[in-house]
């Protein structure tokens, strides 16, 4: 059972990853040298990032600055912010290039996400809600209509009718 230990113990010494020391110095003819010892009396320790592949997103991302809050005065400014000043839900670049590939709209888009994946609207409609109505033709003969409904500059939702 010892000798397990002991093997065990001096597997794990050999298989945990280290952290290795990196100097830069300035070598005799001006060039700078990276070495993994003191190369000189001028060796300057680097820090190095972790890269090693895990872990989250935004661990190597600053950290958010806080905004400061508004003070809401009266209704009016309340019902500013509700008419457009929101934005639209995130989507992570690699989806929203795959949608656009794959001509698609899903909720969320802006404007310009949707023109991009259908082209501009043949026909919009303001009003309350503004919609933009998209058709689909196979050889010559019109095959399902696409509603597009967005809500303050956003999809809110996408239809598909037969006509």
């Amino acid at each position: 059972m010892p000798r397990l230990l002991i093997s065990l113990a001096f597997l794990l010494a050999f298989i945990t990853p280290t952290q290795a020391q990196v100097f830069r110095c300035i070598g005799a003819d001006g060039n700078t040298v990276f070495s993994d010892s003191p190369c000189g009396e001028d060796a300057e320790a680097i820090q190095l990032r972790d890269n090693r592949i895990g872990g989250s997103f935004n661990q190597n991302l600053p950290a958010p600055e806080a905004a400061e809050p508004e003070p809401k005065e009266n209704s009016e400014n309340a019902s500013d912010t509700a008419s457009g000043a929101e934005t639209c839900r995130f989507i992570n670049s690699t989806d929203l290039r795959r949608y656009l590939i794959r001509e698609q709209v899903v909720e969320g888009m802006t404007r310009e996400h949707v023109r991009r994946a259908f082209g501009n609207p043949p026909e919009t409609y303001g009003g309350p809600q503004e919609v933009w109505i998209y058709q689909t033709r196979y050889y010559g003969a019109l095959y399902e209509l696409t509603y597009v409904y967005f809500k303050d500059g956003c999809v809110e939702r996408v239809e598909y009718r037969k006509p």
